[in-house]
């Protein structure tokens, strides 16, 4: 069987660290608050670092990893909700930043925090139909522009980052087993982001804010909901059972939402990886960010099954389960 196997990871986060008690002095708020509400320490905070510039270098890392040229690609698909501009994608500006062929395929996906695992799926997609040999998936975002620093409640949350994958099309067991997405746009107004000069046509004038705006309580246990559905839809679909999985890694963006999908598998700490401590939600970015810090740190070997899930604005949700 045609696989898109995943030959090779990267990362790339801004040089810049804000702490909680950086936070401190910006809105009232405490460390000892931000860390038993979210489990999150400190985040890094783009500053003159273009969300195209952080998604290249995490697919340039990627490429290295995977001893793949650029050249070789033939398809790059990045999740992001943060693009620096309305068009050209984020996808083309990493074509050129990479020297990747001209006539390669390049476009984005948008399903906000999901956006990493929808790319995988689309991309995935691509490869076991034949179309494409080579792909470069990406999840990037940078909340730190669209979130309200005056807003404890989402402020604290919040980092910027990106990882990368290389998908390579092979024959055998090793790959992608299966990718599920979702989405319910009916409670869009529960997590939204008007850009800095767009209204949603569904505002009626009253959601005139360029911030992220997010229904804290709702929307925690929505995503606690559907993010452990997809976990079991993505078991069920590879005849899997907890203690078939060697490491679980969920989108970062709450410590209690993650402990709480642990719990459900019943899955022991040294099968679930967490950086959420260190970045924070970096939305699209913490999955594939997580998959190359755990790569890099030896805990995936050949065979392994690893579970992908997240949870979105949309909403949306969706997982993944691939075999190292």
């Amino acid at each position: 069987m045609l696989r898109s196997r995943i030959v090779g990871t990267g990362s790339a986060v801004p040089k810049k660290v804000v702490t909680n008690h950086d936070l401190e002095g910006l809105v009232d708020t405490t460390d000892a608050w931000i860390t038993s509400r979210t489990g999150i320490s400190e985040r890094r905070i783009a500053v003159n670092e273009p969300c195209s510039e952080l998604a290249s270098r995490a697919g340039k890392a990627a490429l290295k990893a995977a001893d793949v040229s650029p050249k070789d690609l033939d398809l790059i698909v990045v999740g992001t909700v943060t693009p620096e501009m309305t068009f050209p994608s984020t996808a083309c500006l990493v074509q050129a930043h990479l020297g990747v062929r001209p006539g390669a395929t390049a476009f984005d996906v948008s399903a906000a925090c999901s956006g990493f695992v929808y790319a995988l799926d689309v991309a995935d997609k691509f490869v076991k139909a034949g179309a494409h040999k080579k792909a470069l998936v990406i999840g990037v975002d940078q909340f730190s522009r669209i979130v309200d620093w005056k807003d404890r409640s989402t402020c604290v949350l919040f980092g910027d980052g990106a990882g990368a994958i290389v998908l390579s099309a092979e024959k055998g067991a090793r790959g992608v087993l299966s990718c599920h997405t979702h989405s319910d746009g009916r409670h869009w107004e529960m997590l939204y982001a008007n850009g800095p000069h767009q209204s949603s046509h569904f505002d009626h004038g009253h959601h005139k804010s360029p911030y992220l705006r997010m229904h804290g309580n709702e929307t925690f246990k929505i995503a606690v909901r559907t993010m452990g559905s997809a976990i079991t839809e993505a078991m069920e679909a590879n005849g899997l059972k907890g203690e078939d999985i060697d490491l679980l890694i969920p989108h970062q963006a709450n410590l209690r939402i993650i402990n709480a999908i642990k719990d459900r598998l019943k899955l022991p700490d040294e099968k679930l990886y967490v950086n959420l401590d260190r970045y924070g939600n970096t939305s699209a970015g913490s999955i594939p960010l997580a998959l190359d810090e755990a790569v890099r740190e030896g805990r995936l070997k050949e065979n392994d099954t690893v579970l992908f899930v997240a949870f979105g604005g949309g909403f949306t949700w969706a997982s993944a389960v691939a075999r190292w």
